[in-house]
């Protein structure tokens, strides 16, 4: 799967969204980049990584990747919002594991720089961050891949359902 591939899956979802919500005329970018961020808060809680006062453990593995795979809707809709789907984005494999708070924070700095900018470079350099993070997440290309295609799914029915 390219991510020529992906953002095909994902433009079909957008417009989905936008037709179910009659979003065709407004613009939700900025609303967009807001819910990136929370995602993105919501895969840090999920992983109590900055948790240093609690003892409670990490969520299980598959909600750590089903948060993780949320962000990515929301950056390809960016991405898609931006017109960077023609792009080709190479996301390099990174070796090592991160420090996880510092890959959050990273990712965090990413979108700001995104929401500044609105340029391709700062937009793979997000992707790339994003990317890391999952690796040092412990997450494979190929089992993000099809954790999104099932989150895909579960997205549009959760739109049938009145979401």
């Amino acid at each position: 799967m390219t991510f020529h591939d992906w953002f095909a899956m994902q433009r079909e979802l957008d417009r989905y969204i936008e037709t179910n919500h009659g979003l065709h005329e407004e613009d939700v970018t900025e609303k967009k980049i807001l819910a990136l961020l929370v995602e993105i808060g919501e895969l840090a809680n999920e992983t109590r990584c900055f948790k240093f006062w609690s003892k409670k453990p990490a969520s299980e593995r598959e909600e750590i990747l089903e948060e993780f795979v949320d962000g990515i809707h929301f950056i390809l809709s960016i991405g898609l919002d931006l017109g960077f789907e023609d792009k080709d984005f190479s996301v390099v494999s990174h070796v090592g594991n991160e420090d996880l708070v510092r890959g959050f924070l990273a990712v965090f700095e990413r979108v700001n720089a995104l929401r500044q900018s609105r340029s391709a470079e700062d937009y793979e350099q997000l992707l790339r961050q994003y990317f890391v993070l999952g690796q040092s997440l412990g997450f494979s290309m190929d089992e993000v891949q099809e954790a999104y295609k099932m989150k895909n799914k579960v997205n549009y029915k959760r739109q049938d359902e009145g979401y």
